[in-house]
């Protein structure tokens, strides 16, 4: 795992905790978005070009589901 990835997950973890995670659409480059398909009901956050962290909320919690910290695969279909 790139230490930047693991640095970005942090500042991720930081604004989720401030300003939960309506604040992580305000940063552009999480590119934080609801998932569809087998995922609906989640979000995900980019953590780099090739990692993500995928999450979802349940009342006025946030439970990060962390499956994989591997690259992501952009030519799975």
């Amino acid at each position: 795992m790139p230490v930047e990835v693991l640095k970005r997950y942090e500042k991720w973890k930081d604004i989720v905790r401030i300003s939960g995670p309506s604040g992580l659409r305000l940063i552009k480059g999480f590119h934080d978005e609801a998932l569809q398909g087998e995922w609906l009901g989640h979000r995900s956050s980019r953590l780099g070009d090739r990692f993500r962290v995928i999450y979802r909320i349940e009342a006025e919690e946030v439970l990060v589901l962390v499956i994989d910290l591997t690259a992501h695969d952009y030519d799975r279909r």
